[in-house]
């Protein structure tokens, strides 16, 4: 019989390569702490969104019974991760005049700017997911954190705006909706793994978190303490297993097998002259692989991704920022000699991500590839401890989510 816990948050990622739940306490003092998780290969998933619904369902189903037997909690709420390319984040700005010149700018002067921000043109089938408030400016004062309390008469919010295609995020909460579980929020996969892998100094001094998994690749900057910049690339480590197929002319399995046994990022001089067997397979004949070969597929592939990352961020100026260097997460980011990869690309220090922002966690789950998930779970401890005094805050979110059902 599993315990009855009020304060546990549990973030969910329905990931291309597994299914991945997490969950935490929040403790009185504001701590979290990682109690349980569970994973399940995942078969319904390709490229971030749900292709198989019933497939999808059973692992989902197996990844939260899996935690709730480690956690020995009842799991009925979750933060559910998204990605997909259909996903997209820029920067806005939104105005407000402030209706008396000699009074305080007041809170609900900074819901009106807000709310302002928020007011973009997007496609009709489209849904905002994140408003990230990033600094206001006063009567061009700007750079001002909290404008409440000034004295003004315009007022200007710059924020970062996060939405996705309608339809393609339903499909994924129509699904855990119909395990029984409830969806406090949705969350975009690249926020919650940089909120697990930086802490408050890394983001003030600017970072690239890169999140490579199976499907997709997540990226998010942050400069100056906050999120300047996100994207997806609908690429990850399933292309390069597919390259490897193709090169090297071996069925899937076998090349997923050789990418994990013998791949690198960087094809070097320790591999020229070398061959590795093939992993065994009773069906085929025995054969030697090129390991150079092998390894100069992955890397042009790897490459790619980093440097259409570096193309996109070129224009914004934002590589210039990142003191801290580059993150890398994601199951992607256990591939031999990646941070050396990034580096040549980038330019900047590169490290393997680790979640060392949350405490109560297990050696063996402090791994890139559980970066998401315990991100959802810091996202979602950020959400509750924010609305304990604000009880209708929840209200709204599950309205906001019953309206992208009722609006389609």
């Amino acid at each position: 019989m599993f315990s009855s816990h009020p304060d546990i948050v549990v973030g969910l990622e329905i990931g291309t390569s597994k299914v991945c739940a997490a969950v935490g306490v929040l403790n009185a003092d504001g701590t979290l702490n990682l109690i349980g998780v569970g994973q399940a290969r995942s078969r319904g998933v390709r490229k971030g969104e749900i292709v198989d619904a019933a497939n999808a369902a059973e692992d989902i189903r197996n990844a939260v019974a899996e935690a709730e037997a480690m956690a020995d909690v009842e799991i009925r709420n979750v933060y559910l991760g998204v990605t997909g390319a259909h996903l997209c984040g820029f920067n806005n700005r939104g105005r407000h005049n402030i209706a008396s010149p000699d009074r305080d700018i007041t809170v609900e002067d900074v819901e009106d700017v807000v709310r302002n921000a928020k007011a973009i043109n997007l496609a009709a089938d489209h849904h905002v997911m994140h408003v990230v408030r990033q600094h206001y400016t006063v009567d061009g004062q700007a750079g001002v954190v909290n404008p409440v309390g000034m004295l003004g008469v315009h007022l200007e919010v710059d924020v970062h705006v996060v939405h996705g295609a309608t339809h393609r995020l339903q499909n994924a909460i129509r699904v855990v909706k119909e395990l029984q579980l409830e969806v406090n929020d949705i969350v975009f996969n690249g926020i919650a793994s940089s909120l697990a892998v930086l802490t408050a100094e890394e983001k003030e001094l600017g970072a690239l978190v890169i999140d490579v998994g199976a499907g997709t690749t997540e990226y998010v900057v942050y400069a100056n303490g906050i999120i300047k910049h996100t994207g997806v690339l609908a690429v990850g480590g399933d292309h390069v297993t597919n390259d490897l197929a193709y090169g090297l002319k071996l069925t899937m399995t076998r090349a997923e097998a050789m990418k994990l046994e013998h791949g690198a990022a960087v094809a070097d001089g320790v591999a020229r002259g070398q061959a590795v067997p093939l992993s065994r397979d009773l069906s085929l004949p025995e054969r030697l692989v090129n390991l150079e070969h092998l390894r100069r597929i992955m890397s042009v592939r790897l490459e790619e991704i980093f440097e259409i990352i570096s193309e996109e961020l070129e224009p914004t100026g934002l590589l210039d920022y990142l003191r801290a260097g580059v993150f890398l997460s994601g199951g992607g980011a256990r591939v031999p000699e990646m941070a050396r990869l990034a580096q040549r690309v980038f330019g900047l220090p590169v490290v393997l991500g680790r979640t060392r922002t949350i405490s109560g966690l297990l050696a063996t789950l402090d791994q890139p590839e559980f970066a998401t998930a315990i991100g959802l779970v810091k996202f979602g401890s950020f959400q509750e401890d924010r609305r304990k005094p604000q009880a209708p805050w929840s209200a709204r979110v599950r309205e906001g989510i019953s309206r992208m059902f009722q609006r389609h």
